[in-house]
């Protein structure tokens, strides 16, 4: 079959023609995730000709997956998700590259892999992947297609590029969270969120208007309702921390890991002290030193800055260091998707 043949029933719209195809067929997205939300995302960018997609995940397939996660069947237990998502756009549509990339998506190589990508869509559960996909594609003026799901509700929203971050919506990690592993998830939620996604990157890629980029959307699975709103005009919080990967701790940090030795046998750096996570005292960083707050996802992290001194003007980022052996950011826990 040629490849006007296969796209025919697209570039027959106004909104697309061989010109748009053009435009799909040259782009590259860098997809975070290859889970639920990705499922939808990775078929309909693939068959739509998508030139170049780069995906990033460093997990594997389970058997509790596979009711969400439509690209894997029971035969991908085991492997690399990222490699077996890159062999199913293959297999869809000969026309597209894809590149599986077996690794954590955190801010040690996210500059890098931003910047090599016309656009980037977050299609993890992490909120700590979110705040650093955001805070790369700020830097690097590349858009943003960042989706959540949990339980019956979801949402989508395009970020930056022009438009306010993912920090002008969510300016505060979340005092707590819960997981899609403790509150569950039903598949058609994601498959509708993660097809939104789909349609606001293909949009922004065609050049349509309006843009998807600072438009909210959200579905409310109990009613069976959607709602959205523009956010365009949302101010930029001030300051706030940053992540950084356990990598970049320099031996110059004061450095604070959260998790007790029962979850962590070994502390994010070698000279990092432990603190429970649930003392509310006040911290007393040394002044002239970068304060360093660690945690499985940067929840616990987050909460620990809220109780630095007012006065205190020092530098302080977060690390969410993951399960002990993989670092995994995709398996933290995420926002609530409600306007902040």
């Amino acid at each position: 079959m040629s490849g006007a043949e296969r796209y025919l029933r697209q570039t027959n719209l106004p909104e697309v023609g061989a010109a748009g195809q053009a435009r799909l067929s040259s782009a590259h997205a860098l997809v975070l995730g290859a889970g639920g939300l990705a499922a939808p995302v990775l078929q309909y960018l693939a068959g739509a000709g998508l030139g170049r997609l780069s995906i990033i995940d460093p997990d594997r397939v389970e058997l509790s997956n596979l009711h969400r996660q439509t690209l894997f069947t029971e035969a991908d237990q085991g492997r690399p998700k990222a490699e077996a998502a890159a062999a199913f756009c293959t297999r869809l549509n000969g026309d597209v590259r894809a590149d599986g990339i077996v690794a954590a998506f955190d801010p040690a190589s996210a500059p890098a892999l931003v910047q090599a990508a016309d656009l980037v869509l977050d299609c993890t559960d992490s909120f700590a992947a979110k705040y650093v996909a955001s805070d790369a594609c700020m830097a690097a003026g590349k858009p943003l297609f960042s989706a959540s799901v949990l339980g019956l509700d979801g949402y989508a929203a395009g970020f930056c590029d022009g438009a306010p971050s993912y920090r002008a919506l969510f300016p505060e990690l979340p005092e707590s969270a819960r997981t899609c592993a403790s509150a569950g998830v039903l598949g058609p939620v994601v498959g509708m969120i993660g097809s939104l996604q789909a349609q606001m990157a293909m949009t922004w890629i065609l050049g349509l208007d309006p843009s998807p980029l600072g438009q909210f959307l959200r579905y409310e699975g109990g009613p069976m309702r959607f709602s959205s709103f523009r956010f365009d005009g949302a101010p930029e919080p001030a300051g706030g921390p940053r992540f950084i990967a356990p990598g970049q701790i320099t031996e110059a940090d004061d450095v604070l890991d959260l998790r007790p030795a029962s979850e962590a046998p070994h502390p994010v750096a070698p000279h990092a002290n432990r603190r429970d996570a649930e003392d509310t005292s006040p911290l007393t960083p040394r002044p002239g030193r970068r304060l360093v707050l660690a945690c499985r996802s940067g929840l616990r992290a987050a909460r620990a800055a809220r109780h630095l001194p007012p006065d205190w003007q020092g530098e302080v980022v977060l690390v969410a260091a993951g399960d002990p052996l993989t670092h995994d950011m995709n398996r933290s826990d995420q926002p609530t998707g409600k306007k902040q």
